[in-house]
């Protein structure tokens, strides 16, 4: 398993992610979002799934099921060996499959926290086919950044969610699935979404790691 590292050596928080389903480790937008939280003092590792890492030698393999990958997750974990804190999570499914073990690595002492960028709470237009039953009891402290168009989970429809109480979400205004705004409809740009994403992240990072 290959990893890229962002970020000062000696920061004082590592955040591990994964990738959505459809984009690799190093796609503009993963590339956005990790440059912005290295600008945050966070040291950053990305991994791909192997299914991804098999495209870059001309397959074309299909991203299988959430729960298949949650093993590979672990294995990346291991992987790093983090010396500091460490938040596990990702963009899109990413951070789901991170989800799906974070309560149990948490437990173990392994994890600090969870870190979602862009939940998908349901598939596009799909709104009934809800991914969020494992999202009612979770335990680990947990950061969501969610835009608020986004069409796998909008403000209106997750503010409708029995999700738990350790579960923080932040919302982008006009956000899309990458956090990108409308800048005509909103006023803010994607650099401004993207700081206020690192800043948040940095600001709960460092709630959930004192002491």
């Amino acid at each position: 398993m290959q990893f890229i590292f962002d970020g000062p050596e000696d920061a004082d928080v590592m955040i591990l992610l994964a990738h959505g389903a459809g984009a690799p480790m190093d796609s503009t937008s993963m590339n956005a979002i990790v440059d912005a939280l290295a600008q945050e003092s966070f040291r950053v590792a990305r991994f791909e799934f192997s299914y991804m890492a098999a495209r870059r030698e001309g397959g074309r393999k299909p991203p299988p099921k959430a729960e298949k990958l949650i093993d590979e997750y672990r294995n990346a974990v291991a992987g790093i060996a983090a010396a500091t804190p460490l938040i596990i999570g990702g963009k899109s499914m990413g951070g789901r499959v991170a989800s799906m073990l974070a309560d149990q690595m948490h437990a173990e002492g392994a994890i600090a926290g969870l870190l979602c960028l862009g939940y998908p709470f349901h598939p596009p237009a799909k709104p009934d086919q809800l991914r969020t039953a494992h999202l009612e009891n979770l335990s680990v402290p947990t950061l969501v950044i969610q835009g608020t168009r986004d069409p796998f989970g909008t403000n209106e429809e997750v503010d409708q969610y029995q999700l738990s109480e350790a579960i923080k979400i932040f919302w982008l205004e006009d956000g899309d699935h990458d956090l990108k705004p409308r800048k005509k409809f909103s006023g803010f740009s994607v650099a401004d979404h993207l700081k206020t994403m690192a800043m948040t992240t940095r600001d709960w990072a460092n709630r959930i790691t004192a002491g």
